[in-house]
């Protein structure tokens, strides 16, 4: 189309969107939200300045460069990936998970659950120290996706639960490893069979986890309401255990807590916000000052990385980044979160106009988790502005990180 220079992005949108003869109701639903949200943006009410979002935008309005949309003019080419973000690990785990067989070869020998949950934790500690985290881990799910499955088949009793209890885990674990690759059907299946097979242990620490797993993906999917409602729940059934039970309980009811600070953080709610996270520092500090939970990395230094979040998102630059100034990012011993906090602490930069910090931290966070950054939508989004609008001295350095990360093609 041949579109006046002059008009906004939301002018752009509602003219490519009356062009396809595409109702409001319906771009907006290909985009998980609703008419009111894109009449804003249509009508300049409300800025469009998300990456992941100009993205499905173009994507659902059949256009191949997203420039289009942002008007960022002649030789700025944003091209737009059909589907998801794509990684070779996700054709094996995509044939573990949705092609989950009727019936499983029984187990040739006994079956070590212990040995299983051991090997499943060390999948843990790989993807949060691992600067290739997807990667790796990718690799081994496939495999401990079906020995879970095998033996909760194999097993009853107590030992049957403890293997449920595995394979909420494996699945939680798939959940995080093929956030933002994964179609959307895997993740909804994964995220129901983390939840489901931890109602089937009768566990409540394992449930919690499985509700936390399965508020990230309300969460991501735009259903704030819904995501707070699973993580009040789990909250609820686990909180009575928490004078009585081993840390690891309390540390997945802290995580609940920063979940629920986060997505009312995302959706505007200040108060809420940072009263879940209170509740959450409160509980970081009944336990030990070293303590940090396996899976979810709960613990101080994750209370005090999830400040800095809630604070960007909520678009208090400086509070931000004066918290995170206070930080030693060392302490957390997750490199996946290690870079995340940089991340943030980018947006943070950019919200206050300064390219040059935000582009400085943004190559700290690509040092640190390469993985991170490149399928992290948040992530992706920091480097395509910096990409789009960076001074001039600093185009050519913007482009070189773009182009690590697959946002730009290589000249």
């Amino acid at each position: 189309m041949d579109i006046p220079a002059e008009l906004t992005a939301g002018e752009r949108v509602r003219m490519l969107r009356e062009s396809r003869g595409m109702s409001r109701e319906m771009l907006a639903s290909m985009c998980g939200r609703g008419p009111d949200w894109l009449k804003k943006i249509e009508s300049g009410e409300r800025e469009l300045r998300s990456h992941t979002l100009i993205m499905q935008l173009a994507a659902a309005l059949q256009t191949t460069d997203a420039s289009i949309i942002t008007g960022d003019g002649p030789g700025v080419n944003q091209a737009v990936p059909l589907g998801r973000l794509r990684h070779p690990g996700m054709p094996a785990i995509w044939d573990a998970v949705m092609n989950r067989r009727l019936s499983l070869a029984a187990p040739t020998g006994p079956v070590d659950v212990a040995g299983l949950q051991g090997r499943i934790d060390q999948t843990w500690t790989l993807w949060h120290s691992s600067r290739n985290n997807r990667t790796e881990v990718g690799r081994l799910l496939p495999d401990l996706i079906k020995e879970t499955e095998a033996a909760v088949r194999a097993l009853d009793g107590p030992d049957r639960r403890a293997a449920l209890v595995a394979m909420s885990d494996v699945y939680r674990l798939t959940g995080q490893a093929t956030a933002y690759v994964a179609p959307p059907e895997l993740a909804w299946v994964v995220a129901d069979r983390a939840l489901s097979a931890a109602q089937d242990a009768d566990h409540p620490a394992a449930i919690a986890a499985a509700a936390w797993n399965m508020g990230n993906i309300l969460r991501e999917t735009s259903y704030p309401e819904e995501a707070l409602r699973v993580v009040a729940e789990a909250s609820d059934l686990i909180r009575p255990h928490l004078d009585t039970t081993p840390d690891d309980w309390r540390g997945v009811y802290g995580a609940l807590q920063l979940h629920a600070a986060v997505t009312a953080a995302r959706d505007g709610r200040s108060g809420d916000a940072w009263r879940h996270w209170g509740a959450g520092d409160q509980v970081a500090k009944s336990l030990p000052a070293n303590y940090v939970h396996p899976s979810t990395v709960f613990g101080r230094a994750n209370v005090d990385f999830h400040a800095v979040s809630v604070a960007t998102d909520l678009r208090t630059a400086g509070k931000a980044l004066s918290l995170a100034n206070d930080i030693d990012p060392d302490i957390m011993p997750s490199t996946e979160r290690r870079a995340r906090l940089w991340v943030e602490v980018a947006r943070g930069h950019l919200q206050r106009r300064d390219s040059t910090a935000a582009l400085h931290v943004m190559k700290m966070a690509h040092a640190i988790g390469s993985e991170t950054v490149e399928f992290t939508p948040s992530a992706r989004a920091v480097v395509a502005d910096l990409w789009r609008s960076a001074p001039r001295a600093m185009r050519p350095e913007a482009a070189q990180l773009a182009e690590r990360i697959g946002i730009r093609e290589a000249s």
